[in-house]
């Protein structure tokens, strides 16, 4: 049993250093620029969603991303996201089935979900993803076939995609980057007892078993995002309405059609 479990993980390291070799890495070289110029939405969870804003996004024909538990709004509206993102482990052992079932152009997952936690999801994308950091923030991956970096949000991974897809105006919403229950720099738990955690109450009713967020570090990876947007001609625009990320500049939503 020894023996086969050292072959496994010889295996994955061998396949983690040389991803863009295999197929799912050549798949997602195969995303290189196919939104050349063009413009995406980065669909938060927060209670600032609405879904008559995404059924705007839907009229429009916009090109999104979405997360995790998106799938509690789609009783509310015709939209659908472009593309699915979830990295959370935790979250995804208790919706397999929702994800496998969710309609998306494409469903990015960590092949560390399967190789590290056993989690066998059908029909994704699987990319390789990495904990790297640049002045103590994370970096930013220009090559998707190798690799993708982690953060403390999905929305990180997101707009690395995006920009891998030659995406050049990109613009959340719904990431209201305030929670009921947080965490902060010094590992404290903070409670704000009038603030929601996300746009349902059916959102995440396991909450207790998965992870706390810290904003603190949240906000030191929409930093880096803008420090790589800056010095590579991406524009990233927070179109939330409310909450309180302040990293990038605020633009009306209704404005953006």
């Amino acid at each position: 049993m020894q023996i086969f479990k050292s072959i496994k993980a010889r295996s994955i390291r061998f396949k983690a250093r040389h991803y863009y070799l295999f197929k799912e890495g050549r798949r997602l070289k195969k995303l290189k620029n196919i939104h050349l110029g063009k413009r995406c939405f980065i669909i938060g969870n927060g209670p600032s969603l609405k879904a008559e804003d995404l059924s705007k996004l839907y009229k429009n024909n916009e090109i999104t991303f979405a997360f995790n538990r998106i799938y509690h709004i789609f009783d509310q509206t015709k939209w659908r996201p472009t593309y699915y993102i979830s990295q959370d482990e935790k979250m995804l052992a208790g919706c397999i089935e929702e994800v496998e079932n969710l309609s998306a152009l494409i469903k990015f997952i960590p092949a560390e979900m399967k190789w590290y936690y056993n989690l066998d999801i059908k029909d994704v994308l699987p990319f390789h993803i990495i904990t790297k950091e640049n002045n103590n923030l994370p970096s930013f991956s220009t090559d998707i076939s190798k690799s993708i970096i982690n953060s403390k949000t999905v929305v990180y991974t997101a707009l690395q995609i995006a920009y891998y897809m030659g995406i050049k105006e990109i613009y959340l919403i719904g990431v209201d980057h305030h929670f009921h229950m947080s965490m902060n720099s010094n590992g404290e738990i903070i409670i704000d007892n009038s603030v929601k955690d996300y746009f349902s109450e059916d959102y995440n009713q396991d909450k207790d078993n998965l992870y706390i967020p810290n904003t603190d570090e949240s906000t030191f990876t929409y930093v880096a995002a803008k420090r790589f947007a800056v010095n590579h001609d991406l524009k990233i625009y927070n179109a939330t309405r409310g909450g309180k990320l302040e990293v990038f500049d605020r633009v009306d939503l209704d404005n953006l059609f």
